[in-house]
């Protein structure tokens, strides 16, 4: 395995090869575990790039304490069989103050996430471009937790006439249904245990949406027994992110956006 942190390095190794990519931002979980191992299964060269990217981060958001373990994450992927980690620095990414910058959509890109983190998904898909041009993969590896971005990185690969495979990976849980998250990490027993009603409560959505279509009465019943401090949305939305009030039988997700403590957690369950 080879760790390489300039692009035009990377770009020249991987000239020719039939590649699988893994973008992350490290402290790497079994979520991201399992996108390697799908990607080894799938291709001939697996490569998982490591960047916290800043521009994707906020004010006051927790780019400064971000989980970075390189060392530890370089022997995970090495385990799992991964050919080249690019780890880049930020001024290897982005090296002119004056960029040449990509829009989210007009209506999706500034719902949900895009509307509590404006700015967010302009960084995301920015990166994600970058890092597709560099790496140039056949198939490209992202979770379902993430459902927004993974929607918008789709479009953004339609749109621009991308010719890469976008890859969906189930969402990895916990024994206890928490969904792997890197800022896991920041929660307390107390507040993991608190946690647990956010996927609780989708379940419990998904098992009541077999009878009952209508949104807002699922709502109500995720809202009794949801236990988090500050919620930032529940959302029904078919796969393409339009809004819906009632369930479409294998075109829905259900989204949440909460604070337990001081952590945001994210969780959805397709329908």
């Amino acid at each position: 395995m080879k760790i390489i942190n300039n692009p035009y390095e990377l770009r020249k190794e991987l000239k020719d090869k039939e590649i699988g990519f893994i973008p992350t931002m490290g402290a790497l979980h079994a979520g991201h575990l399992s996108l390697i191992k799908k990607a080894r299964s799938e291709n001939k060269t697996v490569v998982v790039s490591i960047f916290v990217n800043p521009t994707q981060f906020l004010e006051g958001e927790d780019l400064d304490k971000y989980p970075k373990r390189l060392e530890a994450d370089s022997k995970i992927c090495e385990i799992a069989g991964v050919d080249y980690i690019f780890a880049p620095n930020i001024e290897n990414m982005y090296n002119d103050s004056d960029e040449a910058l990509i829009k989210v959509p007009k209506v999706r890109g500034y719902i949900l996430e895009g509307h509590f983190r404006p700015g967010h998904f302009d960084g995301v898909l920015q990166i994600v471009l970058k890092l597709f041009n560099i790496v140039k993969p056949k198939k490209a590896y992202f979770g379902k937790k993430d459902a927004q971005q993974l929607a918008l990185i789709k479009q953004m690969v339609k749109n621009l006439f991308l010719d890469i495979e976008i890859v969906e990976g189930e969402t990895v849980r916990e024994k206890t249904g928490l969904a792997l998250s890197s800022r896991n990490v920041y929660l307390s027993d107390i507040e993991k245990k608190r946690a647990l009603s956010i996927s609780k409560s989708l379940k419990l959505a998904a098992k009541l949406s077999i009878k009952e279509k209508n949104c807002e009465k699922l709502k109500e019943e995720m809202l009794n027994i949801l236990d988090v401090d500050k919620l930032q949305y529940i959302a029904f939305v078919d796969k393409k992110f339009n809004y819906i009030n009632e369930i479409e039988e294998k075109n829905s997700i259900i989204l949440i956006a909460a604070f337990v403590g001081n952590t945001r957690l994210i969780d959805n369950i397709y329908l």
